[in-house]
C-alpha cells in the first residue's frame, strides 16, 4: 500500500496564542504550521473533521491549499492530540517534493498466527527512507510458516519499491519463542517463593 494525496483546504491565520487556538477549535478548525524547503513557517487553520480523518493514517501525504492558492505537498511532522478526547490540538506540517526521499516511521503489522510458540516483537515500527509520494502505510510480516526459534530480521522484510532500511540487515524485528509450559511456570513461581526467606535471613544477619 502506498500513500495517496489527501486534499485539505486551509486558511492563513494572523492570531496566535492559546486564546486564538481555542477559538479556532470551537469553530471546528485546527491550528497548524507548515514549513520546509527554505520557506518561512506559515501559520494556518485546517478543517477539523477532515484533518482528523486524514491523520488517522501514519505518514499521510497531504495536498494543502492555503487561501485558495497553489497546492503543496506536506507530511505531518508532529501531531498534538487532546489526551482525553482525542481531538487535534495542533499540527506541524513539513513541505515535501515529488521524488524527494524522506525518513519516516512505518508501522509493522503481523499477518497470520504461528502454529506453536509466542511471537515477540522487538519493535512496533521501522524507520525507512522512502519517496515522499510513495510511503508505505504499513509493512506486513507473515508469520504462519515460522517455527519456534526462528527470527525475522530487517533484511527479511518485503519492502516496497523505492523504500530503504538505513540500518543493518541483521537488525532483529521479531522472533518466535517456545510457549511457557505449566511446569515451567510453576517452577518459576516456586523459585521466586524460595528466594524470599533467604533474602530475609540475610537481612536478619546484617542487623
Amino acid at each position: 500500500m502506498s500513500s495517496n494525496e489527501i486534499k485539505l483546504a486551509a486558511d492563513s491565520r494572523t492570531e496566535f496564542g492559546k486564546g486564538a487556538s481555542r477559538r479556532l477549535r470551537r469553530e471546528g478548525k485546527v491550528p497548524a504550521v507548515i514549513y520546509g524547503h527554505g520557506t518561512d513557517p506559515v501559520h494556518i487553520a485546517l478543517p477539523g473533521h477532515e484533518s482528523l480523518l486524514a491523520l488517522r493514517a501514519a505518514n499521510a501525504l497531504l495536498s494543502i491549499t492555503i487561501d485558495g492558492g497553489k497546492a503543496q505537498l506536506a507530511l505531518p511532522k508532529q501531531v498534538q492530540r487532546d489526551p482525553l478526547k482525542g481531538f487535534l490540538e495542533h499540527v506541524d506540517l513539513l513541505i515535501v517534493r515529488k521524488g524527494e526521499k524522506v525518513t519516516v516511521e512505518v508501522p509493522l503489522v503481523i499477518l497470520g498466527e504461528v502454529k506453536e510458540g509466542i511471537v515477540t516483537m522487538d519493535q512496533q515500527t521501522i524507520t525507512l527512507e522512502a519517496e515522499a509520494t510513495n510511503i508505505p502505510a504499513q509493512i506486513e510480516i507473515e508469520v504462519s510458516a515460522l517455527e519456534v526459534g526462528q527470527q525475522i530480521t530487517a533484511g527479511d522484510l518485503n519492502l516496497p519499491e523505492g523504500a530503504v532500511f538505513p540500518g543493518e540487515p541483521e537488525d532483529l524485528i521479531l522472533s518466535v519463542a517456545a510457549p511457557i509450559t505449566e511446569e515451567a511456570l510453576e517452577a518459576s513461581l516456586e523459585g521466586d517463593a524460595g528466594e524470599a526467606p533467604a533474602e530475609e535471613a540475610a537481612e536478619d544477619e546484617a542487623e
